[in-house]
């Protein structure tokens, strides 16, 4: 085991921020093995569908035992499952290559001024761009909890970022993932996402493209692939979110309980850390900085490497009825949507308080939603649902 330094550190106006942890190296966790968790919903009737699912499916024409075979690239508006009963994502063993992950692109929420129509009064100015810094090497001994979320849309691979947050009823044991709801699911013209996985310190040794084509596959994901077996985002995200963001962009946010593609071993005790979630932050005024996480992956940036941006937040309202957001600067473009968003909680300790949402086309900052009783519900839920897994 090896510590790994402090997650933010600043001086002047940002203030000095730690995380005490410890995070083991990709060939040295040796902590004892665990069955992983089934399919949430049933009795598991293999490929991790559980029965009732599996009989919800049919009902909805989908075949389940066609699904790894091709049917899950059926895009039709009958067999988009929607609704959260209908989330399905049986595991497809050695989907995920490499060279699938490289070639992922990113669901890019941009906004536009005339995208707001919120009460300026609760709008602080536009925050000046701070400059996305890579994160130090290896990731594993620096960022462990952060990683990347792939999955597959009707306009192809997709990618993500995403990370391991704590399960108040499986401590040392999670399974969770904290990343966006637009990583996961459509929003008001869409469903569910498909295929979607978790890759914790993707790329771990920061190598380039050209550097990348021989390297190992541990390199490129040095914890394996885990797969969501259960997702759960806001119901404002599936009702109102849209290409932009729109009024579900305050509740832009998605747990994911995940298993491994191969392997027996939780999340949290395969990378060694994870991060409490704060959904009591205190008011904006009252925090000095954030530091938000993950991998652009649209244009300057290639997808490859962890970035991170550390500023003192302001608001962005998006329109009178809903929550106010969380904005900094910062200039990671797509691909970063869904990094946490970490911040120190009045114990002192660090803790994940949002995550990436939307940023403007020309990429000087980002906003994130604050995350109150609707979002500590849906991740109340998804503890309470795989306690002992």
């Amino acid at each position: 085991m090896r510590s790994i330094r402090p997650l933010l550190v600043a001086t002047g106006l940002v203030a000095a921020l730690s995380l005490t942890a410890t995070a083991c190296g990709p060939s040295e966790d040796k902590a004892a093995d665990k069955p992983a968790a089934e399919s949430a919903g049933g009795n598991d009737t293999g490929g991790g569908i559980s029965a009732d699912l599996a009989e919800r499916l049919k009902k909805h024409g989908v075949d389940p035992e066609n699904w790894k075979n091709g049917e899950w690239k059926n895009w039709d508006k009958d067999k988009w499952l929607r609704e959260a009963k209908d989330f399905v994502n049986p595991v497809i063993d050695g989907l995920w290559k490499p060279e699938r992950m490289k070639s992922a692109k990113d669901p890019a929420k941009t906004m536009a001024a005339s995208d707001f129509s919120g009460d300026q009064g609760v709008t602080d100015p536009e925050p000046a761009p701070v400059k996305a810094e890579p994160e130090d090497l290896p990731y594993h001994e620096h960022a462990a909890p952060v990683g990347k979320v792939f999955f597959d849309s009707p306009e192809g691979s997709m990618v993500c970022s995403g990370t391991v947050v704590k399960d108040p009823k499986n401590p040392g044991r999670s399974n969770l993932v904290w990343t966006a709801g637009h990583c996961v699911h459509a929003g008001s013209k869409g469903g569910w996402y498909r295929n979607i996985v978790f890759v914790p310190a993707y790329n771990d040794k920061g190598k380039s493209g050209a550097a990348l084509e021989n390297a190992r596959p541990e390199e490129i994901a040095p914890y394996g692939a885990f797969w969501a077996d259960w997702v759960t985002t806001s119901g404002e995200w599936i009702a109102n979110g849209g290409p932009t963001g729109g009024e579900g962009a305050p509740y832009d946010y998605s747990v994911l309980h995940v298993k491994p593609e191969n392997g027996t071993k939780s999340l949290e005790e395969t990378v060694g850390n994870a991060l409490p979630v704060n959904f009591d932050a205190p008011e904006i005024s009252q925090i000095s900085a954030m530091g938000a996480w993950g991998y652009p992956a649209a244009a300057p940036y290639d997808g490859l490497i962890m970035h991170k941006c550390i500023d003192r937040p302001g608001r962005l309202s998006i329109s009178p009825s809903t929550p106010t957001m969380y904005r900094i600067g910062c200039t990671m473009t797509g691909g970063s949507s869904g990094g946490g968003w970490f911040s120190e909680g009045s114990d002192g300790k660090l803790a994940l308080v949002s995550n990436t949402s939307i940023g403007p086309a020309t990429s000087g900052w980002l906003a994130g939603p604050h995350l109150g009783r609707g979002a500590q519900e849906i991740f109340t839920m998804m503890s309470d649902k795989f306690v002992g897994q």
